[in-house]
Formats: C-alpha cells, sequence, structure tokens
C-alpha cells in the first residue's frame, strides 16, 4: 500500500490557494477541473515531496461543510484492488464504495474516517461481486 494524499474541500479557491501556495509555500502539482462534477481539484505538495499532496477540493456550487465534512479522506493506492476489498470485507469492514469500476473504492476507519482506496496503474476489468455491489453508508 502506498500513502497517495490528504483531501480537504475548501469554500473559496483563491483564499485557500493564498493560504497553502503563497504562505505556506507548497507547489501545485496538478489542476482537474470537471465540468460535469462542478468542481475543481488542486493538488499542492512541498518541493521534493510530490509524492504527498494535500488535494483541495473546490466544489464549484456553495455549500457549507459541517461535521468534518471540510476533511475528505485520507488515499491508498493498493497492487489489486479487488482483493484488498475482499481482505478488509472479509475482516468486517464495509465497503462504502465499492469497487464497480476497477479503480475506486471507499471504506471508513474505526473513527468513521473516509478511505480512498485507489487501483495501482491501469483499471481492473470490471467484475462481480463488486460491478453490482450498491454504495453503502456515507463515503
Amino acid at each position: 500500500m502506498k500513502y497517495l494524499h490528504t483531501m480537504v474541500r475548501v469554500r473559496d479557491l483563491d483564499a485557500s490557494l493564498k493560504f497553502y501556495r503563497d504562505l505556506l509555500g507548497l507547489k501545485e502539482t496538478r489542476r482537474i477541473d470537471n465540468d460535469k462534477g462542478r468542481f475543481t481539484l488542486v493538488f499542492l505538495a512541498p518541493e521534493g515531496q510530490e509524492e504527498a499532496p494535500v488535494e483541495l477540493t473546490y466544489n464549484w456550487d456553495p455549500e457549507e461543510y459541517t461535521g468534518g465534512r471540510n476533511f475528505g479522506h485520507l488515499a491508498y493506492e493498493v497492487d489489486d484492488i479487488y482483493a484488498f476489498c475482499q481482505k478488509v470485507m472479509d475482516a468486517g469492514v464495509t465497503i462504502n464504495r465499492p469497487p464497480r469500476d476497477g479503480h475506486m473504492a471507499f471504506i471508513r476507519s474505526p473513527d468513521n474516517i473516509s478511505l480512498e482506496i485507489l487501483q495501482k496503474g491501469q483499471r481492473l476489468e470490471p467484475k462481480e461481486p463488486w460491478a453490482s455491489m450498491p454504495n453503502t453508508g456515507e463515503w
């Protein structure tokens, strides 16, 4: 397993960039604008530590974040997302967002912290029971 990033939701992308980039000195390593989902992701990392970024998630439609919702998730990359999900499910962990696409899943820690699990490299071919498994709870 490889640590990938930590995600936080931000209400004002410009103010957040001034803080994380300009004040803290983090460098923007990647940006994704998603018109369909109406959000922007900006990844920032310390110089020389590009492999451990913070992901700023800016939802274009205003939203008030309560209950810790501004902290999003920890992200980890695994060699085989299906094997990983089966292992944690066998240990009693709920798969909140199954890896239906062979690429991404979400689980929660005992303290209810959301963890994003991503397939290393290319997506795996969709397969059962994952392809038809519904979401459970929040992720």
